[in-house]
């Protein structure tokens, strides 16, 4: 197995491996129901691997460029589709999680005292309510990230598909070009053979035409020596 090869394996596993992890994550935010601590954790595990999916695919996109792999560059195409609708699942299950949090925040709000009597309840109330104030904030702010890199990674798949359509182009364009130059080739060689045996027979007819003009001439001789 060469470099090469030994490279995209090694990509493909990393793809992979950090797959199977940020969809073990996405498993545990849908079950995740607070604190926003946790699933704030739980956020930053998922992004750092789809970071890590997003480097391997894009050493695999170089290699694609490179080597002009239509195949490769198909596989690069899947992966990053796989990328995007995995992304979508991860969004998704943050605004699960969050909704839930933020819900059973205000449920907590709502039992507490309704009328505040003393000043330390009216603080505590206010607390609560620039926490909430704070985590929608924080739910929104995560969200937007998520939708930004779904962007990214949605725009990233269609330049690849992009190219592959013009790599697709390219190939087909140089195939006919190659079955006009074949074709030519063949003329040619028609050509070849049918002039190499009109020379033949040239020769074969100078050939017998020099023994007739010898014959010719012996005759002569003859007639005049004897």
């Amino acid at each position: 197995m060469d470099t090469s090869q030994i490279i995209l394996s090694a990509l493909r596993k990393d793809i992979t491996e950090n797959n199977l992890q940020l969809k073990a994550i996405i498993q545990d935010i849908n079950s995740c129901a607070g604190p926003l601590p946790a699933l704030s954790a739980l956020n930053s595990a998922g992004r750092s691997k789809v970071s890590s999916i997003r480097k391997s695919i894009d050493r695999l996109s170089d290699i694609a460029k490179d080597t002009r792999d239509t195949e490769l560059m198909k596989e690069l195409a899947l992966q990053r589709e796989q990328l995007a609708s995995t992304m979508d699942t991860f969004k998704k299950a943050n605004l699960k999680a969050m909704l839930f949090i933020e819900n059973a925040q205000k449920e907590e709000l709502v039992k507490s005292p309704a009328k505040p009597t003393t000043l330390r309840q009216r603080q505590v109330h206010n607390r609560d309510k620039e926490t909430l104030a704070k985590t929608s904030s924080n739910v929104t702010d995560q969200l937007l990230n998520i939708s930004r890199q779904l962007a990214e990674t949605t725009q990233r798949s269609a330049a690849t598909l992009d190219t592959l359509a013009s790599s697709s182009d390219s190939v087909m364009g140089a195939e006919e070009e190659l079955k006009v130059t074949s074709g030519a080739i063949g003329q040619s060689g028609k050509l070849l053979a049918k002039y190499g045996r009109r020379e033949f027979t040239d020769k074969v007819l100078v050939f017998f035409a020099f023994i007739f003009f010898l014959a010719c001439v012996l005759y002569i001789m003859q007639k005049r020596l004897f």
